[in-house]
């Protein structure tokens, strides 16, 4: 039997997951050691910003790699709002990266970042599926690209229509709607979607309880 089945979900059945995908900027222009580096560095930050808001492995997936960035999938449970995620895990990133920056100027980077959720497939392979897709899609959009290039901080964060819809707009403790400035649209088959992006406000995590919003 190949017990790797057993440690994946069931196969073929939609599960809900919040989803936060991170690359890093200009990654092609480093040597391959260069490359290591990064990759080690950046899984070490978002680990460390995950847990600093209280997601720890039993909240989510192992982080996957994709290169010079990550895919990083998040049961958004009571101890894991997706609240959490932006109120919490993208600014304590954003400062444990601007730390990183400012201590170690040779090993510098930026980041942008996505989030959205969705429905999320699992096979041998890995995770799969239209919002996945999507998540990855926003990340790599020009205007997101473009956006880090002008920002004086360390990340750019472009959020989905629902995430921005769900869980922006109402204000929750540590979530500022007027941060999020530009929005554009890309496309996943048919559908024509909107993103926003924010590239400046951020603090650490801090205070942010896992019970800071209560949205699903």
């Amino acid at each position: 039997m190949n017990t790797a089945v057993l440690h994946l979900p069931v196969l073929h059945v939609p599960l809900h997951r919040a989803i936060l995908v991170a690359d890093v900027e200009g990654s092609t222009t480093r040597t391959n050691p260069g490359r290591a580096q990064l990759r080690a560095m950046l899984f070490d930050l978002l680990d460390g910003a995950f847990r600093a808001c209280g997601i720890t492995e039993e909240a989510r997936d192992s982080f996957l790699d994709r290169g010079d960035g990550a895919l990083c999938l998040v049961r958004p449970v009571d101890e894991a709002p997706k609240t959490v995620l932006l109120a919490g895990v993208v600014p304590e990133l954003a400062v444990r990266l601007a730390r990183h920056n400012a201590t170690h100027p040779d090993e510098a980077f930026r980041l942008r970042v996505a989030v959205h959720a969705g429905e999320v497939h699992y096979d041998l392979h890995g995770p799969y599926g239209e919002a996945v897709d999507l998540a990855c899609r926003l990340l790599d959009a020009p205007e997101v690209r473009k956006a880090l290039r002008g920002a004086a901080g360390p990340v750019a964060l472009t959020v989905s229509e629902g995430i921005y819809s769900a869980v922006v707009v109402h204000g929750y403790a540590g979530i500022d709607r007027s941060a999020f400035g530009h929005a554009f649209h890309v496309r996943v088959g048919r559908k024509r979607v909107r993103g926003w992006i924010r590239t400046a406000g951020w603090s650490p995590a801090g205070t942010v309880l896992p019970d800071a919003g209560l949205t699903a």
